[in-house]
């Protein structure tokens, strides 16, 4: 049919189609092109507008570098000061002893502890509870020296001076020890006068602040009586039938603190390092002061000759007064400067010893025998079980209406188990390891199941050998082992299992007051700081308020940090402890400056842990920061900002904290700065400003101890 046929094209309409289409093609593709062009000027614009721009704000930042600096050197000049006031309170704390007149030695001075020392080793038949009522006084003793070795920086410290004071507090550690073992003998002796009716062997416990002592005398020898438990606890022993059978005595000494352990040596490099800057300061000194004495010299001699130049009376007269007001002028310039110079001693000084405390050690300990408890990484918690095997003493005996007993002359006598050889033996008894169960310490803290350690006497270290079937029973804080011989042991965890943290934040609390949060895996630990002083605010463990007899005491920040140590809670990371624990590695010399600066802006601005801090590189830090006056209980979801510094440059990042993508982009309308106080100030109330410039040295020293020794922006 002609009217469904499709109409032909021609050849020349369908050449004008493909020639219309070619056009509209390269229409497209020239104005994409132009669209492309332009879009790509515009982006060339606005990168040259950035780069002009970012020009602009470092010229301006570094025109104003000196100023700002200086601004801030006097401010950290806190710090010094504040070291100024601790040496002062060190050099009185001889006279406030002296004052005290409590009959003490003051144990600083080695003429009165030496002679404290050698007349509590002429006092003897010293009861259990006599050395128990001086053991307070001892342990003060000890406790006050390795505090002043604490306290004091070791810059301060001579060797000689480190020498004494250790050499002391192993003499009173070994002498306090030998006086717990005299009085275990006598009270041995009197085993049979104080026998249990029902077993007829001795029992006794004796429970004290600082010690708790288990003692068990077998005088009846029964073989079946092989489970020996003290006060209806579970505390004690299953002894094999060789030790029923035998006249011994089993004895648990619990020592609340760790006289065992070697102690710390002081570190050496720090005091090498620390003494070059103080020396570099001091030659400084001298050469000012001789450069003084020099024109002073000049002066005089000037002044000497334009006298001797004139003859008339009245003008020697008041070339003379002259003299004496240009030397006054003079010798008080120099007070002056070298008030300023003894400063920059301890400034420098400070800062040298604050950056050896971020630095890590190039090498791990490797110099470990087989099952040696590496102490860089494990510490022993809740003091030392001394747990001993004794041979029992002769007895006292009534003769005529008095009390007879032999007294051995070598004393108090261990009992070998299991004997060095077993030829005496019947071949029927063996020598299997001894079932303990042990309390733990209430006062301490344990997030996985405590290990034990024994001390080997030999190699003067702990060792995790000649131990099994440990178990643990939280609840009851019991722990109950298998020991193939018997001495010294203790619990021990790892140092860093709250580390790396999970979060953290400083938030002020009231004048000179801060709260410092660390979360960890395991707990959220809250620390106040007032001024030169510290305390355990609260702590949850596994999301629950968990009590501690550290809350509420306060305690300077070198005896507080112990403390928590002590109790299991530590969160002070070490110079080895990068080699235990996946770090986010800052530039020690970076960190260090931004502790020192957020100590200093802590009275009047709230910082915070970021996620970005992991994603910079190791030259800067990030942190979330926001100014915060009033006390009440933080905003569940609070305007922070988000600051990066290197050290040298602090800038307002243009992200937040729910951002994508990391960037180090500038915030809109922000500038650079050199310090983190000039950069706060652009976004600060006046109000927050004055609470800094107001805020106590001591306090600032503190806050920025804590900082430095917690390392959050690293260990984070």
């Amino acid at each position: 049919m002609p009217g469904n046929k499709k109409k032909k094209i021609s050849k020349a309409e369908r050449l004008r189609q493909l020639q219309e289409e070619e056009e509209r093609r390269q229409k497209e593709e020239e104005e994409a092109r132009l669209k492309y062009e332009k879009e790509e000027m515009e982006k060339l614009e606005i990168k040259r507008i950035e780069r002009e721009k970012w020009r602009q704000l470092e010229a301006k930042d570094l025109e104003r570098r000196n100023e700002e600096l200086e601004e801030l050197y006097l401010l950290e000049r806190c710090f010094p000061e504040a070291e100024k006031l601790k040496r002062e309170t060190r050099l009185l704390s001889q006279w406030k002893h002296y004052i005290q007149c409590d009959g003490s030695p003051d144990p600083s001075v080695s003429q009165e502890i030496n002679t404290f020392i050698s007349l509590w080793k002429e006092e003897t038949n010293e009861t259990f509870e006599e050395v128990i009522g001086k053991s307070k006084l001892v342990l003060n003793l000890i406790d006050k020296l390795k505090l002043i070795l604490l306290e004091t920086p070791p810059y301060d410290l001579q060797d000689k001076i480190v020498t004494q004071y250790q050499g002391s507090i192993l003499e009173l550690q070994e002498l306090l020890h030998c006086k717990f073992n005299t009085a275990t003998e006598i009270l041995l002796r009197q085993a049979s006068t104080l026998a249990d009716l029902d077993s007829g062997n001795m029992e006794k416990v004796i429970q004290d602040e600082n010690i708790t002592l288990y003692v068990w005398a077998n005088l009846k020898k029964n073989p079946r009586y092989r489970s020996v438990r003290f006060s209806e606890t579970q505390i004690g022993f299953e002894i094999p039938r060789i030790l029923a059978t035998s006249d011994i005595a089993l004895r648990l000494l619990h020592t609340h603190y760790d006289h065992v352990t070697p102690l710390r040596p002081v570190p050496t490099s720090l005091q090498e390092h620390t003494s070059t800057i103080t020396n570099l300061v001091r030659d400084e000194e001298k050469n000012l002061e001789a450069a003084i004495s020099k024109e002073m010299q000049e002066e005089c001699k000037q002044e000497e000759n334009e006298s001797n130049s004139v003859h008339e009376e009245e003008i020697k007269v008041e070339d003379q007064g002259e003299t004496e007001v240009k030397m006054s002028s003079v010798q008080e310039e120099p007070e002056v400067t070298k008030c300023e110079l003894e400063m920059k001693l301890i400034s420098e000084t400070v800062l040298a010893a604050q950056l050896l405390l971020l630095e890590n050690a190039h090498e791990k300990p490797s110099d470990l025998d087989d099952n040696e408890v590496d102490l860089c990484q494990f510490t022993t918690l809740g003091g030392v079980y001394h747990l001993d095997i004794l041979e029992l003493p002769p007895q006292c005996k009534p003769m005529k209406g008095w009390m007879v007993v032999e007294i051995l002359k070598e004393g108090l006598q261990k009992y070998i188990y299991p004997p060095e050889t077993t030829e005496d033996f019947e071949t029927e008894y063996s020598f299997p390891p001894i079932e303990v169960t042990l309390e733990v310490h209430e006062n301490v803290i344990f997030f996985e199941d405590p290990m034990v350690a024994r001390w080997d006497a030999e190699g003067k270290h702990w060792k995790t050998d000649g131990i099994s079937n440990v178990s643990y029973k939280s609840e009851e804080r019991l722990i109950t082992f298998n020991l193939e011989t018997f001495g010294p042991v203790t619990l021990i965890q790892d140092s860093h299992i709250n580390m790396p943290y999970q979060s953290w934040e400083l938030r002020p609390l009231d004048v000179n007051k801060v709260l410092l949060s660390v979360t960890t895996i395991f707990a959220e630990i809250q620390i106040q700081i007032k001024e030169n002083l510290c305390m355990l605010a609260s702590i949850k463990v596994n999301n629950k308020k968990h009590s501690s007899i550290l809350e509420g005491r306060w305690m300077t920040p070198v005896s507080f940090i112990t403390a928590l140590k002590e109790a299991g809670l530590n969160i002070f990371p070490t110079r080895h402890s990068h080699f235990y624990v996946i770090i986010n590695y800052k530039v020690p010399l970076t960190e260090m400056k931004a502790y020192r600066q957020m100590a200093l802006l802590s009275s009047a601005f709230a910082f915070g842990w970021s996620r970005w801090n992991m994603l910079c590189d190791s030259k800067k830090v990030v942190f979330k920061v926001r100014e915060h006056l009033r006390k009440e209980e933080p905003i569940e979801d609070p305007n922070w900002a988000l600051l990066m510094f290197s050290g040298d440059r602090a800038q307002r990042l243009k992200i937040d904290e729910y951002s994508d993508t990391f960037s180090e982009a500038l915030k809109e309308e922000t500038e650079f700065h050199s310090t983190l106080y000039h950069m706060v100030k652009d976004f600060a109330s006046e109000e927050a400003m004055e609470k800094i410039r107001s805020s106590n040295d001591q306090f600032i020293d503190s806050v920025g101890h804590m900082l430095l020794l917690t390392r959050v922006l690293s260990y984070s």
